[in-house]
Formats: C-alpha cells, structure tokens, sequence
C-alpha cells in the first residue's frame, strides 16, 4: 500500500519523542494495539534513530517513520535506522532530493502559499501543514484548497481530541498529527496501558 493510502486509511499519526531507548518498544506497541500504527519519531533526541531502529526491528504492524529532518545527512540517517517515511518540518530541494535518492515517502512542511508551490514544482503534492494552529488552523488549510485543489494536507501543531475533526473533516486533509495521545510521562507504571487506551479513543474521534 502507498504512504498516502496508509495515511488515508489511520487518519492519525502519533508524533513521538522518546528521551529513553527503553521506552520505544512498549510505547509502539501499545499505540498500534490502539489502531495507530503509522508513528513519528522526531530526531530530537541523543535516542531516536535507536528508537526507530528498534521499533522497526520489533513492533509487528508498526510503520514508523522520522521527523523533524532537516537535511539529506538525518535523512540518510534515518532510512539506515529503518524509517519508512520522513517528516521534515519546512520544504527544501535537498530533502525532497533526499526522498528520490533513498526512494523514501517525505511530507514536506509548508505553511504558505510559496511554500506549496516551492513543494509542487518539485513533483510533490502531499505536505505537512505546520505548525497548523498558528499558522491559521483549519480555516487556513480551507482556503488553500481554492488554488491548490491537487494538494492533500497532514497537519500537526496545536491538535488534540478538540480539535481533530475541525481537520480531519476537511477534503484536502489526508490526516493529522499530534501527541495528546502519549502520555507525558513514560515513567509512570500504567503509561504504556494509558498510551493504548488513549490511541484507542483517539481513533473513535475519527468520523466516518
């Protein structure tokens, strides 16, 4: 199945920050027991690339992929670790170049107009929306859709339950992402069970 087809078919995608290697694993698999198997593991940490290695050596059913790169140096990076998709949060030539080179889906983050245009004239039509909420949320993601009517959007920043579907049910959003469904403290003893739960009543927001 393609990336985008993927996207369709979950609607949401986890972004994860994982500060200790120990926590990758159990976390993974209680968010795909949850529905959500297509999860971001931003390199914003000494232990991401460990942790996307390890939930694609261990997590069945998991697609994991990474974000927040940057540049073709973190994208080669993150495909060696195991990602099957990258998310970047602006649009250059060099990290789309990166996807061809390593034949690796990116969403591209765009919040403007040239920036979409910028994504399109280098073959690209699928984009990260970011960050959404300041960027002017859905209403936002709607009037792009005049000129851009090709163009399907994943946005991410500022969503949560409240304000999932404001997005979800807009015709040029593929899916979104968040992380009001990890818990944010991984130490806790019952976070991996709380992580499931919540993945799970994330996915009953989903309409339809």
């Amino acid at each position: 199945m393609a990336f985008d087809d993927e996207l369709r078919a979950t609607r949401i995608v986890p972004v994860i920050v994982i500060k200790d290697l120990a926590h990758a694993v159990p976390l993974a698999r209680a968010l795909v027991e949850g529905g959500l198997n297509i999860l971001e593991v931003t390199l914003r940490t000494d232990a991401a690339l460990a942790a996307i290695a390890a939930i694609a050596a261990e997590v069945k059913g998991a697609i994991v992929g990474a974000g927040t790169v940057i540049n073709a140096g973190q994208f080669a990076a993150a495909v060696d670790a195991g990602a099957k998709f990258v998310v970047s949060p602006g649009t250059t030539q060099e990290v789309v170049q990166a996807s061809r080179q390593h034949n690796t889906p990116i969403l591209p983050g765009v919040a403007t107009a040239s920036e979409i245009m910028l994504g399109l004239s280098l073959g690209l039509s699928t984009f990260k929306f970011f960050p959404a909420e300041t960027s002017g949320g859905a209403p936002a993601i709607k009037a792009l859709g005049g000129p851009f009517p090709q163009v399907r959007f994943c946005p991410t920043g500022g969503i949560g339950a409240k304000n999932l579907n404001a997005y979800l049910s807009l015709p040029n959003v593929i899916a979104a992402g968040g992380s009001w469904m990890v818990p944010s403290d991984l130490n806790e003893a019952d976070a991996f069970s709380c992580a499931a739960v919540m993945a799970r009543e994330a996915r009953t927001l989903v309409q339809p």
